[in-house]
């Protein structure tokens, strides 16, 4: 890398991941977004089976397989990347000499040591990612009050405004090369879904 830049490494290794990974990674985000669409069948599914967990699990597996949807994509794109994530965490956890590598990305970041801007955005990206990744839920007046309903409306909430701040908290604590990975990683993610949605709407419009 030009001088010899370590937080800039980072950054083509995530890039280089992330292409790695694109097929696997598109086809997890064209199940998101077809989850998304069939969200309503699927509480449908949910509110019919009354609590029969045998039953929901055949009705629902039924309707991926209509929609040609397979929910456990998304678990290959995680677990391909959690050993890379593992790695970086004990390269850096003892600020190692990297045979002469520059730790100061663009002569501002030390990756090696803990940063609690690079932590934030992680978390804000984290949370534009969050969010577009989860359904849209109903208006809460239009919404028949039920366990389920106010459940799954914690669940969403927790998801978007809580499990930022969590990693906010898990990334001050970790070397700043994971949040430049974190980071890396989400804007791609945005950008890329950003992108897929666009070209869907598009399609559908033809």
């Amino acid at each position: 890398m030009p001088g010899a830049d370590l937080g800039l490494a980072i950054i083509v290794l995530t890039l280089g991941v992330k292409l790695i990974l694109l097929p696997f990674y598109h086809q997890s985000l064209v199940t998101q977004i077809k989850l998304k669409k069939i969200d309503p069948e699927i509480k449908k599914i949910k509110e019919e089976s009354k609590g029969d967990k045998g039953e929901e699990t055949k009705k629902l597996l039924a309707l991926y397989k209509i929609n040609k949807i397979n929910p456990f994509i998304g678990m290959v794109v995680m677990l391909v990347q959690l050993p890379i994530i593992i790695a970086l965490f004990y390269v850096f956890k003892s600020s190692v000499d990297l045979a002469g590598a520059n730790h100061i990305f663009l002569g501002i970041l030390d990756v090696t040591g803990h940063n609690y801007v690079t932590a934030i955005l992680t978390g804000i990206t984290q949370f534009f990612q969050i969010k577009l990744s989860l359904p849209t839920l109903p208006s809460k007046s239009t919404e028949e009050s039920s366990f389920s309903n106010d459940l799954t409306r914690s669940m969403h909430w927790q998801m978007k405004y809580f499990m930022p701040v969590v990693i906010v908290v898990v990334a001050a604590g970790l070397p700043s090369a994971l949040s430049l990975y974190w980071i890396t990683s989400n804007l791609f993610g945005i950008g890329y879904e950003v992108l897929i949605r666009r070209r869907l709407l598009l399609k559908s419009q033809v």
